[in-house]
């Protein structure tokens, strides 16, 4: 494979009068990427919020010095993910745990991403850690046309109390050309034990389902990409029962969802987050069947990945291999995320 520009070139056979012969065929690519960024929280108290409790407002000293290498630390993780096929930084990329919109600024400002010229959508959400959903956007190759905010509204299964957690965004709008829908996630987490809070990811999981079916029963064929830290693997119910997601693209039906990180994590024991010694996969992208249909005419999935560089795990000791998060043991580790990022390529063929 040759890579010139964003253009990717492809060598497939194809028969001419019985005769076998090369045919070069050109694709445009895109890179769709989803990370979590591990509490990105500015250095401002703000008492309208419980972001006291985050790791940069416990730091007891240095806390600017450390944003600005947390937000440059950052800013090279996304500038690089799919780059090695597109010779480009994501065209969308979906992330978690941020403050604030303000985070989201210093962010798309570093110059590692300044003439990427990332757009950005947000909503303050009602999460009690202060942490939000986004996404971000090269305005040369995405143009927003609608997006909106979906609460989630669960209650602990003991105390019966309202959980306030993330809400999901559904973005829509044209990937050079092409209408997507976008939908960013970060489900609740495990705390108290997986069984104990698996009701709270399978609400999560039901309200991303009302969103995919509000938009299938406008347009069947609609292209819909689900993304984020769900903090279940591909295998539990929230994704295979709820979603129904399936690992084989044969499987998928009209209004199905294919799971690209499924067989990733069954066969390959890949993960993207680890934890006393196992790996779990909970960052995913996910997409609906008119995305891996063979007609390339327009965007279709290509290929997935997860972003797993060197740079980005721990070199040595007790967690060595793991991802190399920013913040342990009451200090900045100069790290950058516990979550490795993950990413698709969608292709689109170019004609001459």
């Amino acid at each position: 494979m040759k890579l010139k520009r964003l253009l990717l070139v492809f060598i497939v056979f194809v028969g001419v009068s019985n005769v076998k012969a090369q045919e070069e065929k050109r694709f445009k690519i895109h890179t769709v990427a989803f990370y979590n960024l591990e509490n990105l929280f500015d250095t401002i108290n703000d008492p309208l919020k419980f972001d006291e409790a985050s790791p940069m407002m416990e730091l007891n000293a240095n806390r600017s010095e450390i944003y600005k290498k947390k937000i440059k630390n950052m800013a090279r993780v996304i500038a690089n993910i799919g780059s090695d096929m597109s010779n480009n930084a994501p065209a969308v990329v979906g992330v978690c745990e941020i403050e604030n919109r303000a985070v989201l600024e210093d962010l798309v400002n570093d110059p590692l991403l300044l003439a990427k010229d990332y757009g950005i959508i947000h909503f303050e959400g009602p999460d009690r850690r202060s942490i939000d959903v986004a996404l971000l956007y090269q305005k040369a190759l995405f143009k927003p046309l609608d997006s909106s905010s979906h609460e989630l509204i669960i209650y602990d299964d003991l105390s019966r109390k309202r959980v306030y957690t993330r809400d999901q965004l559904l973005v829509s709008g044209e990937l050079d050309g092409d209408l997507i829908h976008l939908i960013v996630n970060h489900w609740p987490s495990r705390s108290g034990g997986e069984a104990r809070s698996r009701s709270k990811r399978v609400g999560a999981a039901k309200l991303n389902k009302r969103i995919i079916d509000s938009i299938q029963s406008k347009d069947p064929y609609a292209k819909i990409l689900t993304m984020g830290d769900l903090n279940d693997d591909p295998t539990n119910s929230s994704v295979k029962d709820v979603l129904k997601a399936k690992k084989d693209k044969k499987e998928v039906g009209l209004k199905g969802i294919y799971n690209p990180f499924e067989k990733m994590f069954t066969e390959k024991g890949y993960g993207t987050t680890a934890y006393r010694d196992a790996w779990s996969l909970f960052d995913q992208i996910l997409m609906t069947k008119p995305l891996i249909e063979d007609d390339y005419s327009s965007f279709r999935f290509w290929k997935a990945g997860i972003y797993n560089k060197a740079y980005l795990t721990n070199k040595r000791g007790r967690y060595e291999g793991y991802p190399f998060r920013s913040f342990a043991d009451g200090g900045f580790t100069d790290g950058f995320s516990d979550h490795f990022p993950v990413y698709v390529y969608l292709i689109k063929e170019v004609q001459e």
